[in-house]
C-alpha cells in the first residue's frame, strides 16, 4: 500500500500529484522547482536562486516528514542548459554535503513555470517517519 502526501506548507497546486509518496520503506519526491509558496511563482529567473529556493522546498518537505536531507538515496537534476550546471551543483553541494546521494542530471528543453531546474529524489525512510493519517488530497 501507498501513502500519498501533498505538503500544506508547499505551493497548493491544482495540478494532479502528490509531493511525496511513501512505498514500503522508500519515500519519492517529484517536480520540486523554486517557486514561492504563497502564490507559486518562480523566487526568480535567476538559475542560483532557483536552486536554493529549489532545496529550500525539498528541505521544508522533508523535515515535515521528520526527514532530512542526509536520507536521500539518490536524486535527479533536471535543468533547461548544461551552461548552469556549475551554479546548480555549488548550491547542491552546499545544502547536501559529504557522502552525497548518488545522482543522474539531465539537460531537458522546458520546465513547469518556464524553471531552469527541477528535482526528483528517492528517500529511505526511518522507523519514526510518520505518514500515516497526515493531509493528502
Amino acid at each position: 500500500m501507498s501513502i500519498h502526501y501533498f505538503s500544506p506548507r508547499l505551493h497548493q497546486s491544482a495540478a494532479p500529484f502528490s509531493h511525496f509518496v511513501q512505498h514500503g520503506n522508500t519515500g519519492y519526491t517529484a517536480g520540486i522547482i523554486g517557486q514561492r509558496t504563497d502564490d507559486g511563482a518562480l523566487i526568480s529567473s535567476d538559475v542560483a536562486e532557483q536552486s536554493e529556493s529549489m532545496m529550500a522546498n525539498l528541505e521544508t518537505l522533508l523535515e515535515e516528514l521528520g526527514l532530512t536531507l542526509s536520507d536521500l538515496l539518490r536524486t535527479t537534476i533536471y535543468l533547461t542548459d548544461y551552461k548552469d550546471f556549475d551554479v546548480i551543483n555549488s548550491v547542491y553541494a552546499k545544502r547536501l554535503g559529504e557522502p552525497f546521494p548518488v545522482r543522474t542530471t539531465i539537460q531537458v528543453a522546458a520546465l513547469p513555470l518556464g524553471a531552469k531546474v527541477q528535482i526528483d529524489t528517492v528517500v529511505a525512510l526511518r522507523e519514526t517517519t510518520a505518514t500515516q493519517g497526515v493531509p493528502s488530497r
